[in-house]
């Protein structure tokens, strides 16, 4: 028999095999317990992995492979593995895996913000300002309903801002006609 590559060729057991002495687990009672078909199949899977990260030659690979098939107690797969990862690395807390959508509660149901009473005064007055003449009202609430929709956390931010605009276009238009009036 050929020296394996993790270790020395241990002592026959009673069967015949050997043993690997390189990476022996500690003794437990689990150890001698008898390995099934299924318990091999996971052990070659830890080796394919192993093998697949680059942590295995080919040649080391096919030896554990061979040594897996003849295997017939725990102890002996834990030897052919004990110096491998058996599973994924684990991960920072920070990248933990997303919660499927069925178990997470549900998000909260996003509640309607109030429209600044003011904004809509401020509108009104600015449209009404070229008819008659609240175009200084519509200015005024329109600057305070802009400090109330930003301190509150209002909407109504569009209905400020067009009242001030038409506001300012009506203080415009009426000091023009005033202007004209009296040259």
């Amino acid at each position: 028999m050929s020296v394996q590559p993790w270790g020395e060729p241990g002592p026959a057991d009673r069967h015949g095999h050997r043993r690997a002495a390189g990476w022996q687990p500690a003794p437990s009672p689990q150890a001698a317990m008898r390995a099934s078909h299924a318990d091999r199949d996971r052990t070659v899977d830890v080796l394919k992995a192993g093998f697949a990260e680059g942590r295995l030659s080919a040649q080391e690979y096919e030896q554990r492979h061979e040594a897996a098939a003849r295997a017939l107690t725990y102890g002996e797969l834990a030897a052919l593995v004990a110096d491998l990862p058996t599973g994924p690395m684990t991960a920072p807390l920070q990248s933990a895996q997303p919660v499927p959508a069925t178990f997470l509660v549900p998000p909260p149901v996003p509640q309607a913000r109030p429209t600044s009473v003011l904004a809509v005064v401020s509108l009104v007055c600015g449209l009404t300002g070229f008819l008659v003449l609240p175009v200084l009202p519509a200015v005024i609430t329109g600057h305070i309903a802009r400090s109330h929709i930003r301190e509150r956390n209002m909407d109504g931010d569009w209905a400020a801002v067009l009242g001030l605009v038409l506001g300012y276009l009506g203080v415009a238009f009426w000091f023009l006609i005033i202007l004209l009036g009296t040259a």
